[in-house]
């Protein structure tokens, strides 16, 4: 089994020295590019100040194609530099998550959403949470297909292709490419929901078709211009020259939002585009050999032309666009060869031939970042357990199952079974012992499972069901509702969904705790008969030793299970370890005391 701290800190440093190899390059032919032009500059001067002036101006254009090249080597030199950069600090930040620093990265807060069935409460959006220990995207159509797999369980047979395509890309001789995929999106500005946005204002908007009479213009007006400005300079009347340059010019003026409005576009999406394309460029040049990688690959050439050349030639309109980015330089263009309109022209033109089949590229493009992420998350915890899909009904066996976002060397792991409709699992214990992680750390790798991923277990099996949750239940002011409410509401829903004959595997803890003992030992009781009938199974955590007579009442679809804990002195001391049977020890007395509450011992 590979050792990936080590492989990320080997790694690291090689890159940063690679970096430093490359900056040192960089700067070299940096200077050598001054060296060219004060070459160029000098040698013309000597040559038109010697009166030959076909040398001189021969000069110049063998040095102005001589200082592109110079120029270009100088450029791709400088992004191989930002590549080795962004490689280290990509191992940086593995290193980072191997020790539980998710501080620094995205936390995926947009998606955060209080009412989902179960992400809330599994810490799945957030500081600390789930996405930011899988997630490597850096765009935003990656993060969302992220997002979207870790919100809704997939298919038992896209689970399986997910996880074939994650065993492919998290293989040590996939490290490389796995990473580079992952960096070249680092070189680019991203921002949320661009491509959307852009695709939905670029069907919206068809300039061209409202103004048919400007196609013929725009091929017309540029070539009479310029033919008519030459015969000016050659001594003929300039009067029609400054005709087509006035009406050049009100076309313009009449047309400001319209040009405006398509060039801030554009050029919102020319950093992301670039991004898109050396992505999918680098997906393209590789092939695959699990099932749904390879169906993936397969979209990328389903096009007259590949995704990433149809990509390339929206950012060679959009590149162009930018050229008015200058006043003077946009006043000349656009008076003269009706600069806005063309590249308008251009960029519907592609919408009609391209948008669709780009549009499809993308979606290959952030599964394959997603599934990049899960790639990378099972390369650096190879003692991770690729889980089984059970066919027997609410299933949930598991060895050594533990918490991913508990990065304690320390962490403590517990085998669990159950199976079987109307299955409850009743978690007692004292305060702190750790009954409501263990509920949470059931659940969140129940969604690793279900999105494809490996979870933190030596081994398990699941059914596949629908994950609910009811535990952080709080108060809204804004619509004057208690938390007692607030958890009646979820637990409404979730009678609502068992309603329906999907399977419903549910995590509730301390159910009812915002009323008096009684009728929460009532409530909680009647919920568990009444969940005991429907097509669902789960477990409650709680202090109310008094439910654990279920056991009796249920037999063999109520079991009670606990953790304990033992007091030393002034210590209270846990061994998070799950128990059979009912809790028996307690410690809210000792805790009190050590608060400075004064507790008299009976």
């Amino acid at each position: 089994m590979h050792q990936p701290t080590e492989i990320y800190t080997s790694r690291a440093a090689d890159f940063k020295q690679q970096e430093q190899t490359a900056a040192g390059i960089a700067t070299r032919v940096s200077w050598l590019r001054v060296g060219v032009f004060v070459a160029v500059v000098a040698a013309a001067y000597f040559f038109f100040n010697s009166g030959n002036n076909l040398a001189g101006a021969l000069t110049i254009v063998a040095g102005y194609m001589l200082f592109i090249l110079v120029m270009r080597w100088h450029g791709r030199l400088e992004y191989q530099r930002k590549q080795y950069s962004l490689l280290h600090e990509l191992n940086q930040e593995e290193l980072d998550r191997l020790k539980g620093n998710l501080n620094k990265l995205e936390s995926g807060q947009q998606f955060a959403n209080d009412h989902h069935p179960y992400s809330s409460d599994l810490d799945i959006f957030g500081p600390n949470s789930l996405f930011q220990l899988l997630n490597r995207s850096v765009t935003d159509i990656g993060k969302r297909k992220l997002a979207g797999w870790l919100q809704h369980r997939a298919l038992p047979h896209q689970v399986l292709q997910r996880q074939q395509a994650v065993a492919e890309l998290s293989q040590p001789e996939r490290l490389d490419w796995l990473q580079n995929l992952i960096a070249i999106s680092r070189h680019y500005k991203h921002e949320q929901d661009q491509k959307k946005d852009f695709f939905s204002w670029l069907m919206e908007n068809h300039f061209f078709s409202k103004h048919a009479y400007l196609k013929i213009l725009v091929f017309i007006l540029p070539v009479l211009t310029v033919a008519a400005i030459l015969a000016w300079m050659y001594g003929y009347s300039g009067y029609p020259a400054v005709a087509l340059l006035v009406v050049q010019s009100l076309l313009c003026y009449q047309h400001r939002v319209a040009r405006d409005d398509f060039y801030e576009n554009s050029m919102a999406m020319y950093e992301v585009m670039r991004s898109y394309s050396r992505q999918i460029r680098h997906i393209e040049e590789h092939s695959f050999e699990s099932e749904l990688l390879k169906e993936l690959h397969q979209k990328l050439h389903a096009g007259n032309v590949k995704a990433s050349v149809a990509l390339g030639k929206l950012s060679t309109i959009i590149d162009f666009f930018s050229y008015r980015l200058s006043t003077l330089m946009a006043f000349f263009l656009n008076t003269i060869l009706m600069w806005d309109f063309i590249w308008i022209y251009r960029l519907e033109n592609w919408r009609e031939r391209y948008l669709k089949q780009v549009e499809g590229s993308l979606d290959v493009l952030a599964a394959f970042e997603s599934v990049a992420s899960i790639a990378a998350h099972q390369y650096s915890n190879p003692d991770h357990a690729v889980p089984e899909l059970s066919e027997v009904p609410f299933e949930v066996t598991a060895e050594a199952l533990a918490h991913p976002l508990i990065f304690s060397s320390e962490r403590i792991s517990n085998d669990f079974a159950m199976q079987g409709v109307g299955h409850t699992i009743i978690v007692t214990g004292s305060n702190m012992s750790g009954k409501t992680t263990f509920l949470r750390t059931v659940g969140i790798n129940m969604v690793l499972a279900f999105t494809g991923a490996p979870v933190c277990a030596r081994r398990m099996r699941v059914a596949p069901v629908q994950v609910y949750t009811a535990m952080r239940t709080v108060d809204n002011l804004a619509e004057s509702t208690s938390s007692f409410y607030a958890e009646l509401k979820r637990l409404r829903i979730l009678l609502n969904m068992t309603e329906q004959g999907e399977p419903v595997f549910y995590l509730l803890d301390e159910i009812l705790k915002g009323t008096n003992s009684r009728d929460r030992h009532l409530g909680a009781m009647a919920l568990i008969r009444q969940l005991h009938q429907r097509y669902s199974s789960g477990m409650i955590s709680t202090h109310d030793l008094e439910l654990g007579a279920m056991e009796e009442e249920l037999k063999g679809s109520v079991e009670n299970y606990s953790f304990n804990s033992t007091i030393e002195g002034d210590k209270i001391l846990f061994d998070y370890k799950l128990h059979r049977g009912i809790c028996r020890s307690f410690n809210a007395s000792k805790l009190m005391q050590l608060m400075g509450i004064a507790i008299e011992e009976e």
